[in-house]
């Protein structure tokens, strides 16, 4: 009995050892508790660092605020495109390539921009104060004069209008001062009343073909915009009026002071001068119609000249024309309206034609064309000036030419998209 009793204990021993924590199965069981506990922590650390900003514990760095894309500068223009004036300061400044660019999307925006649609609107109304204006004339000549003589002091405008528009607007005139009555004083006011009503309507026409070639949007509130409109129309027409009188009452003093003969001799300088007032006066309509931040007058003046040249050739030519081609002997008064209607539409397209020129100008350069202190692209307020026109050639170029034709545009630029 002893020693079968001896026998187990011994063997007891052995199991004990072999399985046993000293054995090699306890190192293993204890080697994987350890990599559980590892995976586990690990998981929970990477929950707690991932999802802890959920429960207010932020353990993640702070990552850095994305730094917000650098404007274009002028000398990034000019490295993408050289040679082509995006660093001039002036107009004269732009090289050849860069009128050549100028010209193409100034003719571009002629039919992008429907010039011809809103010079129509102006000559409406232009032609709807057009009677009123020259009632107005009649009226305050013969505060001071016979009625019937204002025409014959206006008899220069055969130089400047076309034969047919001038002898149509004199035989208005005589005819409204055969009908003017003694009560000079409210005819003057209701047809001063009558001409500002009109005039103002196509001074309103005309600045949106104005924000229509600076590609603005009219954002003035409502009192300041008629409040504006109103006064281009009043200095517009007291300019007028006074060019008149000027015209009329200075040969008339010079002749009781007895200088006729210096007259005749500083007479021609009249056309210069009034050519200058025309300038000045299209730049200052250019500067102050359009709904932007004020352009430089640098850049306002090669339009101004463009449409005061062009004018004068086109009143010629159109001159040139109707005494040569048209027989309006045939249709009496009713082809001088029409004359007349022909040539304001013309005069009114030159006059946009420059806006869109010298916006083209404008959008030639990255220089801060505004006034004040430079700012960068983006922050000038005027969107030729905020921006850089395409070049001649370029893929903007296309869309730009095929402005406000969408469906052709859409057939030309179309991608085919795999089905």
């Amino acid at each position: 009995m002893g020693s079968k009793s001896g026998h187990f204990r011994a063997r007891a021993k052995t199991r004990t050892g072999e399985n046993g924590r000293g054995g090699p199965g306890g190192l293993m069981t204890a080697l994987l508790s350890i990599a559980g506990g590892l995976a586990a922590g690990a998981g929970a650390a990477h929950l707690l660092y991932t999802q802890g900003h959920k429960y207010g514990v932020e353990l993640r760095p702070k990552r850095p605020e994305p730094l917000p894309p650098r404007p274009p500068t002028p000398e990034d223009f000019e490295a993408r495109e050289p040679g082509r004036g995006r660093l001039a300061q002036r107009p004269i400044h732009i090289p050849h390539k860069g009128w050549v660019d100028i010209l193409w999307r100034t003719g571009a925006a002629y039919f992008g921009d429907r010039v011809g649609f809103v010079a129509g609107g102006v000559t409406f109304f232009v032609v709807l104060s057009l009677f009123p204006t020259l009632g107005a004339f009649v009226t305050i000549y013969g505060l001071f004069a016979d009625p019937a003589d204002a025409w014959g002091r206006l008899a220069f405008l055969y130089s400047v209008l076309p034969a047919p528009i001038a002898q149509f607007l004199g035989g208005e005139m005589q005819r409204l001062a055969s009908n003017s009555t003694g009560q000079l004083t409210f005819t003057l006011v209701w047809t001063l009343a009558l001409s500002l009503w009109t005039a103002n309507g196509g001074i309103k026409t005309l600045f949106y073909g104005l924000n229509v070639a600076y590609h603005e949007v009219e954002k003035r509130n409502l009192v300041r915009y008629n409040l504006i409109c109103m006064g281009f129309t009043l200095t517009g027409l007291i300019s007028i009026l006074l060019t008149a009188a000027l015209v009329v009452g200075v040969p008339v003093v010079l002749k009781l002071l007895g200088l006729e003969e210096e007259w005749a001799l500083f007479a021609p300088l009249r056309w210069p001068l009034l050519f200058m007032v025309y300038v000045a006066a299209m730049t200052v309509i250019y500067r102050f119609g359009p709904c932007r931040a004020r352009a430089r007058w640098r850049w306002l003046t090669p339009g101004a000249l463009f449409a005061g040249v062009l004018s004068l050739a086109v009143s010629f030519l159109f001159s040139w024309y109707l005494s040569n081609f048209v027989r309006t002997d045939s249709y009496g008064p009713l082809a001088a309206l029409m004359g007349f209607l022909l040539w304001t539409w013309i005069s009114v397209q030159i006059i946009l034609m420059g806006a869109e020129l010298n916006a083209e100008i404008e959008h030639q350069t990255a220089i801060d064309t505004t006034t004040g202190k430079p700012l960068p692209i983006g922050e000038r307020g005027a969107v030729v000036a905020d921006t850089v026109g395409p070049r001649r050639g370029s893929p903007a170029a296309l869309a730009f030419t095929l402005k406000h034709t969408e469906a052709l545009a859409d057939r030309l630029l179309r991608r085919k998209r795999p089905e």
